[in-house]
């Protein structure tokens, strides 16, 4: 049985993380199984993507044990890849993903609530990187935080590994808003009411435009979003 359902309401492509008794924490065989389902996702004309998770916390990092040689190119590729491959997914889906985080997102889950275009946290989540408590520099949840989150908070999380509540985690941009728990619905169909009668071109230029023009020179970046403005114009006929 898959630990990553997929299920489809209108528009809406909806990835829900279903292994709460353990902390929805994922083996290295189930982050591959979160890459495929975010790129079948990715792949339908669904116009935005939810990533979710049952239980009371988001994931609480990658599941402990199960680790191959440690020669180092193999274990770049049964280890890294993987959970580079997750990351890549979610930066290569056209559609917006947005993550819906409650309870506690620790190391890879704090990365992957991050990674995604919008955030939503419920006021009880938490965020931490404890990796350094074994000595692992968690150099590729920083890969996907860092275009994020400020380097001195970063720096902090990484080598403190102290945990930031939901408040704490808005300041730094590492979330789009926080709610309260029992309004952690609500808001998102709030949001979903607002995403979902847009146009797919105009949404999917706005993920565009926010994944590459940050790493342009000013006059290229203006010009990919007058490019990027003139399709979607030209495609509504306006």
């Amino acid at each position: 049985m898959s630990t990553i359902k997929l299920a489809r309401a209108g528009v809406v492509a909806t990835l829900t993380i279903d292994r709460a008794t353990e902390g929805n924490t994922l083996t290295i065989d189930m982050l591959g199984e979160l890459s495929a389902a975010i790129r079948a996702a990715g792949a339908t004309d669904a116009k935005m993507i939810l990533l979710r998770a049952n239980g009371p916390d988001f994931c609480r990092g990658r599941a402990p044990g199960g680790l191959p040689s440690p020669i180092a190119m193999k274990m770049r590729a049964n280890v890294c890849e993987p959970i580079l491959d997750v990351y890549d997914a979610i930066a290569g889906a056209r559609q917006p993903i947005v993550a819906v985080v409650q309870g506690k997102a620790y190391g890879f889950g704090a990365a992957l609530a991050g990674a995604c275009d919008l955030t939503i946290a419920a006021d009880n989540a938490r965020f931490r990187l404890p990796e350094m408590e074994k000595d692992l520099p968690p150099t590729l949840a920083i890969s996907a935080l860092m275009a994020r989150v400020p380097r001195k908070a970063l720096t902090w999380m990484v080598y403190s590994m102290e945990e930031i509540d939901a408040a704490t985690a808005l300041q730094l941009g590492l979330v789009s808003t926080v709610v309260p728990l029992a309004g952690l619905d609500g808001a998102l169909d709030k949001l979903l009411a607002a995403m979902t009668v847009r146009s797919p071109e105009a949404l999917i230029a706005v993920k565009d435009y926010f994944r590459a023009a940050p790493y342009m020179e000013p006059r290229g970046a203006a010009d990919y979003g007058a490019n990027l403005l003139a399709g979607v114009l030209s495609s509504a006929g306006k």
